[in-house]
């Protein structure tokens, strides 16, 4: 029902603690997109990444001054798979979990579900 929040599925990225793992999250777009950065949030448990919480990324609403317009929602997606197996070392909305610990989640959250 709102134009500016999408929500999306991602697979945790082959050969990490993540693997075989699905992960639920929002986008909320500004009204000035594709002009200013999109936030991200995940909803689903997953050890890397606070939930309910805007992610710091570089291709994210933390860092307009690095947004690119051409970049868009799949470009987005990709920077957020790509960054799921970096150390999240206190960035903003980062966890430092164990690799077990990562891992059990992927293992519970391997089924698309309709609420998290």
């Amino acid at each position: 029902d709102n134009l500016f929040e999408w929500h999306f599925t991602i697979q945790g990225p082959p050969g990490t603690d993540y693997e075989g793992g699905r992960y639920h999250g929002r986008i909320l777009l500004p009204p000035e997109y594709p002009m200013k950065p999109p936030s991200i949030v995940i909803l689903t448990p997953n050890g890397r990444f606070e939930l309910n919480q805007k992610i710091c990324l570089s291709a994210s609403a933390y860092h307009p001054e690095m947004w690119q317009a051409s970049w868009g929602i799949r470009t987005m997606l990709l920077a957020l798979v790509g960054f799921m197996p970096t150390d999240g070392k206190g960035t903003i909305g980062s966890l430092d979990c164990t690799p077990e610990a990562r891992r059990q989640m992927a293992i519970r959250y391997t089924c698309t579900r309709t609420h998290v």
